[in-house]
């Protein structure tokens, strides 16, 4: 998925279902919205740290400010961390799969499901078996939900 300003602009639109569950008596020096953005699109990039968002957030700093408020700039990982750990799951997982069925293309929202086994994984001097991995994703968006290591269910004949 191509992170444009409209694709998030669309996900900007569809978390305002997201109950902000801060102290409503507190002064807030980020804006929900900013630090959610911010953090999904690292996650969408491919990373899941606190500090990373902090990190990704500085480097497109100039993007974000396009259509972001920011009105105290990026937030810290401390902020991500507390912010992410409030948030209502099911009230997040609803918001999303509302912008993906927006941001649905051909293919739609299919999950592509694939394993592997990963090569010279194995050391039988040390009783190391292989190690498989199972992928799922969204193949019209190019958006890799997951993926597990497991263990082999299936052997050949």
């Amino acid at each position: 998925m191509e992170i444009t300003e409209n694709v998030l602009s669309k996900l900007d639109k569809s978390l305002d279902g997201i109950t902000d569950c801060r102290r409503q008596s507190g002064h807030f020096l980020h804006k929900l919205k900013d630090v959610l953005i911010i953090g999904l699109t690292t996650i969408i990039a491919g990373w899941d740290e606190f500090t990373v968002m902090e990190d990704f957030g500085k480097a497109k700093q100039d993007f974000f400010k396009t259509f972001l408020e920011l009105p105290n700039g990026i937030p810290d990982e401390k902020t991500f961390a507390r912010i992410f750990s409030f948030i209502n799951p099911q009230e997040l997982t609803k918001c999303l799969n509302e912008w993906l069925d927006e941001e649905r293309g051909p293919g739609g929202r299919d999950i592509n499901f694939d394993g592997k086994t990963i090569c010279g994984s194995a050391c039988k001097s040390r009783g190391k078996r292989r190690v498989h991995i199972v992928s799922a994703w969204i193949g019209a968006q190019n958006l890799v939900l997951g993926q597990l290591a497991t263990e082999c269910v299936f052997r050949r004949i």
